[in-house]
């Protein structure tokens, strides 16, 4: 895949999943839908590929203010890898070179890998998550609403404990994926499988449609560099 048609897939993906973040705003106060009308209109412009990169920098600037009105990015991790693909798209569309622009959307690729990665660690430490604890306790105490079955899963500790240690062991074996392109591929699809899974259980479809967006960059990265 070459770095362009890397970058316009990415742009796409994530003007996508931009658009369907914004919707969740329309019955929100007034200043909240004209920002995030703006968006959504520049959006547009990104999927028809008009007037690019302007519409990007455009996104940037009311990213900008999208984050004084909610003093950071509100929704967490999505939020954060979502700023992060866009400004690096930006950088990739802007600096003057070709290997700078490599850089910056190889970047993105790199994060990508990483949020697994120390995801994984980051529980591997934990003992709530190697004995299954803190993932029946998302089960048993999800904010969204999910069905008593299913908050029932949490009362099963070996379940929980296989589905945590299956969780870390993907998280901690995905930068081993880059060995190889079929195996990336695999990875990839396993991963978008769980963050589809945690979008239909538990209501986080935020990561699913963000982190889908960037997989454009490690699939470039990882032809580029191996």
């Amino acid at each position: 895949m070459t770095l362009e048609a890397a970058v316009r897939l990415t742009e796409v993906l994530l003007a996508l999943a931009l658009i369907q973040q914004g919707l969740e705003h329309l019955a929100g106060d007034r200043r909240e839908r004209w920002l995030f009308a703006a968006r959504t209109l520049l959006c547009g412009l990104v999927i028809a590929g008009v007037a690019g990169p302007w519409p990007l920098v455009g996104m940037g600037g009311l990213s900008l203010l999208i984050l004084m009105r909610f003093q950071g990015p509100y929704n967490g991790g999505s939020d954060r890898m979502g700023l992060l693909a866009l400004w690096c798209l930006i950088a990739a569309q802007l600096l003057p070179t070709q290997p700078a622009r490599e850089v910056a959307f190889g970047y993105l690729g790199l994060q990508l890998t990483l949020s697994y990665a120390v995801a994984g660690g980051v529980k591997l430490i934990n003992p709530d998550w190697r004995s299954g604890r803190a993932l029946a306790d998302v089960f048993r105490f999800s904010a969204y609403p999910v069905s008593e079955a299913l908050r029932g899963w949490a009362d099963r500790p070996r379940v929980m404990r296989a589905m945590s240690w299956a969780v870390i062991g993907l998280e901690l074996a995905f930068p081993l994926s880059l060995a190889a392109q079929p195996t990336l591929i695999a990875a990839l699809a396993l991963a978008g499988l769980f963050h589809l899974a945690n979008a239909c259980l538990f209501g986080l479809n935020r990561f699913f449609w963000t982190w889908l967006a960037v997989y454009p960059a490690i699939v470039w990265l990882q032809d580029r560099v191996v």
